[in-house]
């Protein structure tokens, strides 16, 4: 083994460590090139054909598997935090206008400041359901 293959051997080591660290699917896909990239070291390939194997395998599995293993992995998380808040409904505790930039709803007893998905006026006491999170601020829509 030449000085290249124990290059991509340490490189090889060193992401799949991180890999196993972190746990977040964020340097498996680069492992794979450098796997791939060490094979073609032990076979004698030359080293910009190496990098070029890299680069190419660690796109292509990075792109076609990526959002698959995402989808498989997150499966059975569970949202914590905000997170938890997207889907459940809140109540209205002031006026939601978006033009005046006010609006306030209450849920599992905290104060939220909100805004409307569709630019629409709420008005207090209505029950609404939260889309998403920006910022600090959740965005609804009405129920």
């Amino acid at each position: 083994m030449d000085y290249y293959g124990i290059g991509w051997l340490v490189a090889l080591i060193a992401l799949l460590v991180i890999e196993l660290i972190t746990l977040g699917l964020t340097t498996i896909w680069f492992a794979g090139g450098a796997l791939i990239a060490l094979i073609a070291a032990l076979f004698g390939a030359p080293f910009w054909v190496q990098v070029t194997l890299f680069i190419v395998v660690s796109i292509i599995l990075l792109v076609v598997t990526r959002p698959i293993a995402v989808k498989y992995w997150n499966k059975d998380r569970i949202k914590t935090n905000a997170d938890s808040l997207v889907g459940q409904t809140a109540l209205v505790i002031e006026e939601i206008d978006n033009l005046k930039a006010k609006g306030t709803v209450s849920v599992n007893g905290l104060e939220w400041t909100a805004r409307t998905a569709d630019n629409s006026v709420i008005e207090k006491d209505k029950v609404v359901t939260i889309k998403e999170i920006q910022g600090v601020k959740l965005i609804v829509e009405s129920k």
